[in-house]
C-alpha cells in the first residue's frame, strides 16, 4: 500500500527484484526522460512514459527491449531500488529488499545540458543533472500518485556542493513544499564529503577593534591534469567580502571590489589559466554575499585565494565549497579543511530526513559520511543509516539476478526509505496514524532512535541516532 519513488538512472525492469512470483512487474510506471520518440507523461512536454501494463507486455515480449527500450546503463538507481524495495527471493540467490512489497515509481533523469557541462566543467563520463529536471521528476512522481491515494516515499540519492547549504534554494524550496503535503515523504542522503576536504570556514575580524580591512589566506592544492572547477564563498550578510587570488607561480589577481554584477576574466601571463571571478553582493535566495570563482586549466600546485573584509564587524565568517568528488580529481583540496557542514544538497531542506552513513559491522561512523550541521547551525542530519557492504542487486544479464556490495550515502538512504515504508504501511494502509507529513515522520524517526550513552545529541556525525524501525514501534508502545 505504499509507493517507492526513485529519481536516478534508470532501473533494470527485467531483473526478477522488481516482479511479482507470478513474473509481473511491481513497477507502476517509468517515466524515460532521455527517451524522446514515444508519449510524455501527461502534463510534460519531453522524455517517454511507460506505464505497469506496457512493462508487463514488454517482461512477455521475446525482446522486452523493443517495448519499453529504458535502460540503466550505470547501475545506480537499480542498486537503490532494490536496497530499498527489491522483492524477496528465496530460491537459488537469496534476496530482499527493505520493503519488498511496496510499488516502485521510476524516473530516469536525463542528463544536464553539454553547456552546462563545460561550464562548470564536468569531467567526461561523469554524470550530472539539472535542477530543473529533477524538480520536474518530484512533480511527476506527486501527480502520477494522487490517483491512487497511497503514501509516496522520495529515494533522492542525489548530491551537489553547490549552493548556500543553509537549506535554501529552489530546489529545497520545491521539495518542502511538496513534503508538506501529508503522505509525501522525503529521504536524502547526506552525500559521501566528510573527508573530502572540500570545505573551508573562515571567520575575519578587524584588529584590535578597528575598522581596518582584514585578510584571510586559503590554500588550495590542485592536482595535475585538474581541467578545472568552480568554487563557491559564502559571506554572511551584511558582512562584505572581496577577494584576490595568488597563482602557484606568483602573479596575482588584484582585489576588484564586490560592487560588479558581472564576471570579471583574468589570463595569467606565466600561466596557462584561465579565472572568473563573479560577485553577488546579495544572492537572490539566502540574501547573503556570495562570490563565485572558475578555474579553467588551473596550474598544479598551490593557489591562495586572499579574502578580505570591509565592514569592518567583529564576526565576519565565511564558508568555501569545491565541488563533489566526483567533480574533482582527488588531488584538489584545501589544505587547512573543515570536515563539518560537508552534508551535500539537498539534504539541507528543513522536511527531509536526512540520513548520514555508519558501518553497522563495528557501529562507527563511515569515513566518507557527510557532516553536519548546517550554515546557519540547522540540525542535520536527523538520522544515520548502515551504509557499508550493502547488498544490492547489480545490473546484468536480464532475469539473473547478481548481487554485489555497496558503499555509500546513497545505500543509507535506501535502507531508509525502505523503511519509511514499512511504517507508512502501519501509518496510513492500516489506518494507525493520518494525514502524515514528512517532517512528523522525522520526528518518529528520531524518538525510535537508537543512541549511545557516550555521545550527546544532536550530533554532526549521527544527528539524532541510528535508525531502528523497531525503536520506533517500542515508543509508541511505552516500552
Amino acid at each position: 500500500g505504499t509507493i517507492l519513488a526513485f529519481l536516478d538512472t534508470g532501473i533494470d525492469y527485467q531483473n526478477p527484484v522488481f516482479r511479482n512470483p507470478d513474473g509481473s512487474s511491481r513497477i507502476l510506471a517509468i517515466w524515460d526522460q532521455t527517451i524522446q520518440d514515444g508519449a510524455p507523461p501527461s502534463g510534460f512536454e519531453y522524455g517517454t512514459e511507460y506505464t505497469q501494463g506496457i512493462i508487463n507486455q514488454a517482461l512477455q515480449s521475446e525482446n522486452p527491449f523493443s517495448v519499453v527500450p529504458s535502460r540503466d546503463e550505470n547501475g545506480h538507481g537499480t542498486a537503490i531500488a532494490s536496497v530499498a524495495a527489491g522483492s524477496r527471493i528465496e530460491s537459488g540467490t537469496v534476496f530482499t529488499g527493505a520493503a519488498y512489497d511496496a510499488d516502485i515509481l521510476v524516473i530516469k533523469l536525463k542528463e544536464c545540458k553539454q553547456y552546462l557541462k563545460d561550464y562548470y566543467l564536468i569531467p567526461d563520463g561523469v554524470i550530472a543533472y539539472q535542477s530543473t529536471d529533477i524538480m520536474m521528476a518530484l512533480e511527476y512522481a506527486d501527480t502520477f500518485a494522487r490517483s491512487f491515494y497511497r503514501p509516496v516515499i522520495f529515494c533522492i540519492a542525489l548530491s551537489s556542493s553547490y549552493g548556500s547549504h543553509s537549506g535554501i534554494s529552489p530546489l529545497s524550496n520545491y521539495i518542502n513544499r511538496l513534503a508538506n503535503k501529508r503522505s509525501r515523504i522525503f529521504v536524502v542522503g547526506g552525500g559521501d564529503e566528510g573527508n573530502s576536504s572540500h570545505h573551508y570556514e573562515g571567520n575575519l575580524s578587524p584588529v584590535n577593534g578597528t575598522e581596518e580591512e582584514t585578510q584571510e589566506e586559503i590554500e588550495i592544492r590542485v592536482g595535475e591534469n585538474e581541467r578545472g572547477f568552480i568554487t563557491e564563498i559564502w559571506g554572511k550578510s551584511p558582512n562584505i567580502f572581496s577577494l584576490s587570488i595568488r597563482s602557484p607561480g606568483g602573479e596575482e589577481i588584484p582585489n576588484t571590489g564586490v560592487r560588479v554584477d558581472r564576471g570579471i576574466e583574468y589570463e595569467f601571463v606565466y600561466e596557462r589559466t584561465d579565472i572568473t571571478v563573479s560577485y553577488a553582493l546579495v544572492e537572490g535566495n539566502t540574501g547573503d554575499e556570495l562570490i563565485t570563482v572558475r578555474f579553467q586549466n588551473p596550474t598544479p600546485g598551490i593557489w591562495t585565494l586572499m579574502l578580505q573584509s570591509e565592514s569592518g564587524l567583529t564576526n565576519a565568517g565565511f564558508h568555501i565549497w569545491l565541488p563533489i568528488s566526483q567533480f574533482l580529481s582527488s588531488e584538489t583540496y584545501f589544505l587547512s579543511p573543515n570536515p563539518n557542514i560537508t552534508l551535500t544538497l539537498p539534504s539541507y531542506a528543513e522536511n527531509v530526513i536526512t540520513v548520514s552513513s555508519y558501518s553497522d559491522r563495528n557501529n562507527s561512523i563511515y569515513v566518507r559520511s557527510g557532516r553536519g550541521f548546517s550554515r546557519g547551525s540547522d540540525i542535520k542530519p536527523d538520522i544515520a543509516a548502515p551504509a557499508v557492504g550493502v547488498s544490492a542487486v547489480q545490473r546484468g544479464v536480464p532475469g539473473e539476478i547478481r548481487i554485489r556490495k555497496v558503499t555509500g550515502s546513497a545505500a543509507a538512504a535506501a535502507i531508509t526509505a525502505g523503511g519509511v515504508a514499512d511504517f507508512m504501511q502501519w501509518a496510513i494502509t492500516d489506518r494507525n496514524a493520518n494525514y502524515l507529513k514528512s517532517s512528523e515522520v522525522k520526528n518518529y524517526l528520531i524518538r525510535g532512535a537508537v543512541r549511545d550513552s557516550n555521545l550527546t545529541y544532536p550530533n554532526r556525525l549521527w544527528g539524532f541516532g541510528k535508525l531502528s524501525i523497531q525503536g520506533v514501534f517500542d515508543s509508541l508502545a511505552g516500552l
